[in-house]
């Protein structure tokens, strides 16, 4: 090798980021409670933003996933796994119960989090401005949109005498989410009837126990996001009008959505990880909350049930599925 060819590749390795320095590929570990199948468009974002960033899969850096399937049992396991393989972070988009597993499994491993849930009472961060430890992310406001999200089903079933919520006990802000039901429902001059399911038999009774007259949301969790076509093939087979999280939700049949762009949260979830990659420390980078929402309306579900979309909603949606 001519010295001017040496020199130029010592000086490459120079230039390297500190994570990537010392192995040949990182590798970014996925901790997910829900199944590929149903983040693929979301996987595919998030792939994409890491090459924007500088980070091709299968050339400069490697992906593990790990699917726990619905069975939140399962990412304890999981999470051993990853931290065995010796990543270089631990993403954890999209999934609260992977968040608090992966906190609890390393202390030493960084951690990135999509989450709908306050990370300092998850004791993921010591406050958002200064994490302070090994974890940061992005912050989706589950509980802070109860309010808005029962209100613009309201506007669509002004009549309706219940306004229901199906929630997973298991989700770390279910009695936070229920809290703000109850108080959003009396609000809205309406009664509030709270479900807890969390298997496909109790998310079955639950509809089966709603009162008539009623309204529903279905509570933000990503073993619910998983099930999202089996939700909206219950709220057709009751005719229950029913708002969802996830815009993905109401393009595949839910009436009403309203959430976070979780696509673009993905996208800026993969930029902050590269920068973790690149040498960032998580304890440096402040939680970020979202701040785009998308309100989506399906007009043809709308018909199904027999419901007129007011023009208020039809021309404040971010989408009209027709």
């Amino acid at each position: 090798m001519k010295r001017r060819e040496f020199a130029s590749l010592a000086g490459a390795a120079v230039m390297l980021p500190a994570a990537v320095r010392g192995q040949a590929m990182p590798v970014i570990g996925f901790l997910h409670s829900g199944t590929e199948e149903q983040n693929v468009q979301r996987v595919a974002a998030f792939r994409k933003a890491l090459a924007t960033a500088g980070f091709v899969e299968g050339k400069n850096v490697s992906i593990e996933f790990r699917w726990a399937g619905g069975r939140n049992e399962r990412l304890a396991e999981l999470a051993a796994e990853l931290i065995e393989k010796k990543v270089a972070v631990i993403a954890t988009l999209s999934s609260t119960p992977a968040a608090v597993v992966a906190k609890k499994a390393t202390e030493s491993v960084p951690i990135y989090f999509l989450i709908a849930d306050p990370p300092v009472e998850l004791g993921l961060v010591a406050s958002l401005n200064r994490p302070g430890g090994n974890a940061t992310g992005l912050v989706t406001l589950a509980v802070e949109l109860v309010p808005k999200r029962l209100e613009l089903l309201h506007q669509l079933t002004p009549k309706a005498s219940t306004l229901a919520l199906i929630v997973n006990p298991q989700h770390p802000s279910a009695k936070a989410v229920t809290a703000a039901h109850r108080q959003a429902s009396a609000s809205l001059g309406a009664q509030s009837q709270v479900i807890e399911a969390a298997s496909d038999a109790e998310i079955e009774a639950a509809y089966a126990a709603l009162k008539p007259g009623t309204a529903l949301l279905i509570g933000t969790d990503p073993t619910f996001f998983a099930r999202r076509a089996k939700f909206v093939a219950l709220s057709a087979r009751h005719a229950v009008p029913t708002m969802f999280d996830s815009i993905e939700t109401a393009r595949q049949g839910g009436l009403l959505s309203y959430g976070a762009d979780i696509i673009a949260l993905w996208e800026r979830a993969a930029a902050n990880i590269a920068r973790i990659l690149k040498g960032a420390k998580p304890a440096d980078l402040p939680v970020e909350q979202a701040t785009k929402f998308l309100f989506a309306v399906n007009m043809n579900t709308a018909k199904g049930l027999g419901l007129e979309i007011p023009s208020s909603l039809r021309f404040t949606a971010d989408e009209v599925i027709d």
